[in-house]
């Protein structure tokens, strides 16, 4: 990564308005709270899609995490970000929807921390995964279950959103919510407020 020329990240308040943008550097490293994506992809059988983060990235190297994690450039839609990057990582194409906002920090180590206003979507693979070296390390489709078990025996092999992140995701495929804002707290002592949108839309 050439770290003179850093890409800009859209800074949010605490409800997710627009307040500037930073190099994604400078607030990975002084924790300004900025929008971010992130898409978890299902095939048709419900297997989840993991990618794992290539070696040369300056956190969170070498970690499995959901099939994209990454920042919308400022002022592009987060459903967009979602779009672009699946192409980008992934060369992939799939029906994505926006289930929540996840609110969380988490340090990342190297003293850098992720504090971020994170859009998370579920989506349908219509296409098969073919990672870009340069961002993934390798890819699979594991059960959910298999998943469970992994995060309960291996957690440090994930990222830390991830961690967050999962369980509400599965949740989210199997009701509606009737609530607006939830607090997670997991037994890593992670944190993360959960923000529901009264209405979701699929498009492909």
């Amino acid at each position: 990564m050439n770290m003179n020329v850093q890409p800009l990240v859209e800074l949010v308040d605490s409800k997710g308005q627009p307040i500037g943008s930073a190099p994604k550097m400078d607030v990975h490293l002084d924790g300004r709270l900025h929008r971010a994506i992130s898409v978890f992809v299902f095939d048709d059988s419900g297997n989840e899609l993991l990618q794992k983060r290539a070696s040369h990235k300056y956190h969170a190297p070498g970690l499995w995490s959901n099939a994209v994690c990454s920042h919308p450039r400022p002022g592009e839609s987060p459903r967009a970000a979602a779009h672009r990057r699946l192409e980008e990582e992934l060369s992939m194409r799939a029906a994505v929807c926006e289930v929540f906002v996840m609110r969380y920090r988490a340090d990342v180590g190297e003293g850098l921390v992720e504090h971020e206003y994170d859009h998370v979507f579920v989506a349908k693979a219509l296409s098969e995964p073919q990672p870009n070296p340069d961002e993934v390390d390798s890819v699979r489709w594991m059960h959910k279950d298999d998943i469970g078990q992994l995060l309960r025996k291996e957690p440090d092999t994930f990222t830390p959103w991830f961690r967050l992140a999962h369980g509400e995701v599965l949740t989210s495929l199997e009701e509606n919510h009737g609530q607006h804002a939830k607090v997670l707290i997991t037994p890593a002592g992670d944190k993360a407020t959960f923000l529901f949108p009264e209405e979701e839309v699929v498009a492909a």
